[in-house]
């Protein structure tokens, strides 16, 4: 599982022409699911995301986490994340799972990320989504459960 997380003074999700998703300060995390991933990266992966502490504090340090920060989080689906360009110059895919195995995962993540509190707003899986933000810093992560 990968998931690259940005810390945004605010973001969005459009879809055909409709706002469906939107946030302040706070995370958004476009996340990948590999075919072979299971729940245990998805626990892993969402706690790590939340206590991640990439927020100022008092003295302009990272050192604040999301919940500290009262943020919120916006989570979008992104199976490009496992493209694969080492052949040619068209990504390959084929280690993205496939919907049956990835949905019920991003649809977990979600709710783990909710239990924890956290206003969690979200794309719609597999749709073609505009995603804007203003990306805070800025401050962007790479996170990949393999490594």
């Amino acid at each position: 599982m990968r998931c690259l997380v940005q810390r945004v003074s605010s973001a969005s999700v459009t879809i055909d022409g409709d706002v469906t998703a939107r946030i302040g300060q706070g995370l958004l995390v476009l996340l990948g699911i590999g075919e072979d991933d299971t729940e245990q990266e998805v626990d892993y992966l969402c706690r790590k995301v939340l206590q991640l502490r990439i927020f100022s504090d008092a003295d302009d340090k990272m050192n604040l986490s999301l919940k500290d920060v009262g943020g919120e989080l916006l989570v979008v689906s992104q199976f490009t994340l496992f493209g694969d360009t080492r052949k040619g110059n068209r990504p390959s895919f084929v280690k993205a799972a496939k919907p049956p195995v990835a949905i019920p995962l991003y649809e977990y993540f979600l709710k783990s990320a909710r239990d924890s509190g956290i206003n969690v707003e979200h794309g719609v899986f597999g749709a073609d989504m505009a995603v804007q933000l203003v990306n805070d810093g800025p401050v962007t992560i790479w996170i990949d459960t393999a490594e």
